[in-house]
């Protein structure tokens, strides 16, 4: 990366818990940055955050537009994307989405690097990045979609607060340590699990629930298998699990599965039942794969897999997605 030309990068929503993570891995990356343009909103605008040992001052999604920056992260949520992400793209900036605003726009790309990178070209300037949720279901899927074909998935969620923001990370320490505060949930979510991530849609699921039966049909260009998804919200800190059902055309052998899976870049298995080993969001906290295990045959019918898949959800389900995309584009030379 060293020989790789230096960027001028956008990160909006830079004080938010992603974009925070956003600039963490930027710097850890050592992604080539001539020029970093920390943007949030009015509230934030003219303070200072530190990004590789230098103040940089906080500026207005305006400002970032009229600098012209190479590529733009966003997090900043859907209103902002849809308003700001055109504008951006018209002022010759590749904008990397991480809202739902343009997931399921057929003119925008969806793209797990490791899964469809390669559908990528230089007229893409807004490229969406998927759902949390979705990235570590399908990086677990994908080798396996390849081999044997899904007919159908079955996923229940459960997803960390850190999902939510930075308000519902408050709501839980403020519940844990006894302290009244503002709600994120309208529920306590100490000791506590709601069936409720994003708002109910007129079907009965929630947002959530739709983006995991959607996105992974999208980014694997298939839509000859379904998904039925269940999404609850669970008091831990960080990291989101999911106990997934997988029901194949094709029959598998295990070892072959697990094989498969040691083999796929950005997994790792974690499966055996003799040592207690087995994927846990405290293991997956700060690190960029996605973790597999509980690796067994669905013993009730044909061709189906039982997996738990666990990731840390403000990484890889996040910010190390977005900068995977950036990088790609750099190193394919795709940005104009």
């Amino acid at each position: 990366m060293e020989n790789s030309p230096k960027m001028k990068i956008a990160v909006v929503g830079a004080t938010g818990m992603v974009g925070s993570v956003m600039l963490k891995l930027l710097e850890e990356r050592n992604f080539p940055i001539s020029e970093m343009l920390p943007v949030a909103s009015s509230r934030s605008v003219g303070r200072e955050l530190v990004f590789k040992n230098k103040l940089h001052r906080i500026i207005g999604l305006q400002e970032a537009v009229d600098a012209k920056p190479d590529i733009a992260i966003f997090s900043a949520g859907g209103s902002t994307s849809l308003e700001w992400a055109p504008k951006f793209a018209e002022a010759g900036c590749t904008v990397i989405d991480n809202s739902s605003a343009w997931r399921m726009d057929p003119s925008k790309k969806l793209v797990v690097p490791e899964i469809n990178a390669s559908i990528l070209g230089k007229d893409d300037k807004i490229i969406a990045n998927p759902n949390c949720s979705t990235i570590q279901l399908v990086m677990a899927l994908a080798p396996l979609h390849n081999k044997y074909k899904m007919r159908r998935v079955v996923v229940s969620t459960y997803q960390s607060v850190s999902g939510t923001g930075i308000k519902a990370v408050q709501q839980l320490e403020n519940e844990i340590s006894g302290q009244r505060g503002e709600m994120a949930y309208p529920y306590p979510i100490h000791k506590n699990a709601l069936p409720h991530c994003d708002v109910f849609e007129e079907n009965g699921y929630t947002k959530e629930e739709m983006k995991l039966a959607r996105e992974p049909q999208k980014i694997l260009d298939d839509r000859t298998f379904s998904v039925s998804a269940t999404a609850v919200r669970i008091p831990t800190a960080g990291g989101h699990s999911e106990a997934v059902n997988v029901e194949f055309h094709n029959d598998f052998d295990l070892k072959d599965v697990r094989n498969l899976l040691h083999q796929t870049p950005g997994v790792t298995v974690q499966d055996n039942p003799d040592t207690n080993t087995y994927p846990m969001p405290m293991y997956a906290h700060d690190k960029d794969d996605v973790f597999v295990g509980r690796i067994r045959r669905d013993e009730t019918q044909p061709n189906t897999l039982n997996l738990w898949i666990v990731s840390d959800n403000l990484r890889k389900g996040a910010a190390t997605n977005a900068i995977q995309i950036a990088e790609y584009l750099l190193y394919n030379n795709l940005l104009s």
